[in-house]
């Protein structure tokens, strides 16, 4: 096996995890121009068994792109009489005010209005209703909301992240909201679980499991707990990348020697071979249109990223600079590339412009692996190693705006992937 293998058997290699709860959030850096904006504290608060208006400003704090204004311990409905001159003399750019009732039904509606002070556009408005068991929930789509409005992007407060830790002796494959909070556990395991990833619609993770004692890839639907098995051929099935249309997977197998290419459809039929060669080639991910894919070979003498068409043909080599770099993981608009280096004997984090091939190392750490991108682009997820433990890191995707996501007491966790967008 090459060096490059360190990476994706990270978790066969029995590393030790701890048990955590749930994930906090430590943020370091900021973006350029940042947004002054002011939250006020929601009138009808007290309603709710949690504040609402502390998920919004958390969310949009860790983001980097916002500095929060001062809005004071008033409760200010959504329909206020207010000065905006005021709140511009406070520093701020932004408002938003939010009226939150009961309604029929045992659930809460949330009335809410955006005012953009710089622009002196007229306030926007929105209204959520929700249920109190998706409270946290509606407080991402707030934040959502707002994001979008002040950046013109869609936001990703919403969104969940799957990764993979161990707790009891047991493997477990975790689905947590993007802020590391709301932890659920999809599937435990006696055996490992390794590569995790979202089909596009949010609804199914593919990933490795050992559970019958070899590397078999399933898919489990997240509504149901249905596991199916996609791969089960002789000798390895690995490294699950779902295609753009949510009913193919790109695959690893070893079935006929070497590890090689395959695209398989999601329910175990029609495989096809993509590679041919006596290399290595390993970890695919599709290009966001489907007509790529790109992986990791070790085909000119040391790991490096390729590209072929999906349906094969040939390769074409994509890193030239330096002699290890491995996972390829294509941003959703496919103009950028992350992925792993070895920079200076440390493993981290680069981007590669794919139009220009200009590269940045967006991390100062020294074992990160597991890059995966935002749904909107903006930040990229990452498992990393400190003191001896894995942590869940990310960071954007110019470099400004750091995060590291720690499990509680000591915990240790890896494999992250971030889901899509969910729908609304």
């Amino acid at each position: 096996m090459i060096k490059f293998f360190r990476l994706m058997t990270a978790a066969l290699g029995l590393v030790a995890f701890a048990a955590h709860a749930q994930l906090t959030v430590e943020i370091t850096g900021a973006g350029a121009n940042r947004i002054p904006v002011a939250i006020a504290n929601f009138a009808g608060e007290g309603l709710l068994p949690q504040a609402l208006t502390g998920v919004v400003r958390a969310d949009l704090e860790r983001s980097g792109l916002f500095k929060l204004v001062d809005a004071g311990p008033a409760q200010v409905p959504e329909n206020a009489a207010i000065d905006l001159n005021q709140w511009k003399e406070r520093g701020a750019d932004a408002l938003a005010l939010a009226s939150i009732l009961s309604v029929p039904g045992g659930r809460y509606e949330v009335r809410m209005r955006l005012y953009d002070i710089a622009r002196q556009n007229k306030p926007d408005g929105m209204i959520f209703v929700f249920a109190p068991s998706t409270m946290r929930e509606t407080g991402h789509r707030i934040a959502d909301f707002v994001y979008e409005k002040l950046t013109g992007e869609k936001g990703v407060f919403s969104t969940r992240i799957a990764y993979v830790s161990k707790a009891a002796g047991r493997f477990e494959l975790k689905v947590d909201d993007a802020d590391g909070q709301n932890p659920r556990t999809a599937l435990r395991s006696t055996e490992p679980i390794i590569s995790p990833t979202w089909s596009p619609d949010g609804s199914r993770l593919a990933y490795v499991s050992f559970q019958s004692k070899k590397p078999i890839i399933y898919v489990h639907s997240l509504a149901t707990g249905a596991q199916t098995v996609v791969a089960n051929f002789k000798g390895s099935n690995s490294a699950p990348a779902w295609a753009p249309d949510g009913k193919r997977l790109a695959i690893v197998l070893t079935k006929d020697g070497a590890s090689q290419i395959y695209v398989i459809n999601a329910d175990g039929s029609g495989l096809s071979r993509v590679t041919s060669s006596s290399a290595i080639d390993t970890e695919p991910q599709f290009s966001p249109d489907g007509q790529l894919i790109y992986f990791t070979s070790d085909r000119g003498g040391s790991p490096q990223i390729y590209r072929v068409p999906a349906g094969g043909g040939n390769a074409e080599r994509v890193t030239f600079e330096g002699s290890y770099n491995v996972t390829p993981r294509l941003s959703p608009d496919g103009r950028t590339m992350a992925y792993v280096t070895r920079n200076g004997g440390r493993f981290q984090i680069a981007a590669m412009d794919l139009a220009t091939r200009q590269t940045q190392i967006l991390t100062d750490s020294s074992r990160d692996e597991s890059p995966s991108f935002a749904p909107n682009g903006r930040m990229i997820l990452y498992a990393s190693e400190i003191g001896g433990r894995g942590v869940l890191s990310a960071v954007s995707s110019d470099g400004r705006v750091r995060q590291k996501l720690s499990g509680q007491a000591g915990g240790d966790v890896r494999e992250p992937a971030w889901g899509p967008f969910n729908p609304q």
